[in-house]
């Protein structure tokens, strides 16, 4: 399953030496991973130079740094960083180098955890590769079979797809897999988690022995690290540490609320803050997300909504008006909550605390995207006070009171 030798790591006397960067994150790795300071230096072809300062960026970000050039060179890597560092970019960039574009087999697979993201992977493939002319298609739940069968029988390098629906082409023989020599786990500790893993595996049996396997994720619990073990091959582990993972630039308030009926008032309080800029409300459940907006509108709110059980056609309508900036406060679960990046969002909003640690970092992880500032309020009751406190400490970070003149901050 590993690599073949001819792509190890290169020797560090032939590396460009370079400093470290400024940076405040603190990186493990099993090896001596130097950072690469410029796209420039990290051996890209000329076109995909274009294509990725043509789309915008300028300068390659901690976790790029630090994962391309191993990513690029073959070996397994595990890479986790904070949400809105680049890791889309990262996981395009990574994949635009190591296709052959004069092949139209798939040689690339990325498998998500939701269908946005998925979609959202493919556009910057396509964006960040367009001068290299490559072909990607993303295979989700929720939209036509025939055209993903299309597609797929026209010839793509790349395919980036939620794991059912990427399992019924490879079972179609739709997708065929015997040319994939990349499969990368983006938000993989969902992607094992018990939602998905046997479909993961499922896929996993179809493709190559030498395969290279990158896995993705702003939180690596131990138990998925463990299970790394069984399908990576001495894998270069980028990790940050916990402490390092609170979401600096994000400013993180809580507005107590006595009774769960009381953060109905407080949100329409909000209301005129929050379409400063474009927010996010997070609910626990799909019922939840349905009520609230109900309400929000029937008070003359204007507020969209969207969750997982709502057909595919409409959320990618939903998610273009807030794209665009039509629709400027969503009311979603927690299937918004995982590597979406709409650039003007710079506020977020818990209106039910999340059910697990993991989340709260991918909720307010949200806002302030790619060092941007960014606020997250948390709406808490007196029973929510231990959940609180315990975030607080998992992150080692500090949840103030919310302040009067929280519009200023925003």
């Amino acid at each position: 399953m590993a690599a073949a030798a001819t792509t190890s790591v290169v020797p560090p006397n032939r590396r460009r030496a370079v400093s470290a960067p400024e940076d405040k994150l603190e990186f493990e790795t099993t090896e001596g991973v130097e950072p690469i300071l410029s796209f420039d230096q990290m051996g890209i072809k000329d076109d995909l130079l274009r294509g990725i300062y043509a789309y915008g960026f300028e300068k390659p970000s901690a976790i790029q740094q630090r994962a391309v050039r191993p990513i690029i060179e073959g070996r397994d890597v595990i890479a986790q960083a904070q949400s809105g560092t680049g890791k889309t970019s990262m996981i395009a960039l990574t994949v635009c180098q190591v296709v052959d574009t004069s092949s139209r087999e798939v040689q690339a697979l990325i498998l998500s955890p939701t269908r946005e993201l998925a979609t959202q992977t493919e556009k910057v493939i396509l964006a960040i590769g367009d001068y290299i002319n490559i072909q990607a298609h993303s295979c989700i739940g929720g939209k036509s079979v025939g055209e993903d069968i299309r597609k797929l029988e026209f010839g793509v390098q790349v395919v980036s797809g939620t794991p059912g629906r990427v399992c019924d082409m490879i079972k179609r023989r739709t997708l065929r897999t015997r040319a994939i020599k990349l499969l990368i786990l983006d938000e993989s500790d969902e992607m094992l988690s018990r939602g998905f893993k046997d479909q993961i595996y499922d896929v996993y049996r179809y493709l190559p022995p030498e395969l290279q396997v990158v896995l993705i994720s702003a939180t690596l619990p131990h138990e998925i690290l463990e299970m790394t073990n069984k399908f990576m091959t001495d894998p270069v582990r980028i990790l940050v540490k916990r402490d390092e993972l609170t979401l600096e630039g994000i400013k993180q308030f809580f507005v107590a609320v006595e009774r769960e009926e009381w953060k109905f008032d407080t949100l329409c309080d909000l209301y005129d803050t929050l379409t400063i800029t474009q927010a996010v409300i997070f609910c626990n459940t799909k019922r939840k997300v349905e009520w609230l907006t109900e309400k929000m509108r029937s008070n003359n709110f204007t507020v969209s909504h969207m969750h997982g059980d709502m057909p595919q056609k409409e959320r990618d309508a939903i998610m273009g008006e807030f794209r665009s900036g039509t629709t400027r406060v969503l009311i979603t679960t927690d299937v918004w909550a995982r590597g979406l990046d709409v650039q003007q969002v710079s506020l977020v909003i818990n209106y039910d605390l999340p059910n697990n640690r993991e989340l709260y970092i991918h909720r307010i992880g949200r806002s302030g995207r790619f060092g941007r500032k960014g606020v997250a309020i948390n709406f808490v009751k007196s029973d929510d006070i231990k959940i609180l406190r315990d975030i607080e400490q998992y992150y080692s970070t500090q949840i103030d009171e919310m302040p009067m003149n929280v519009a200023d901050l925003i």
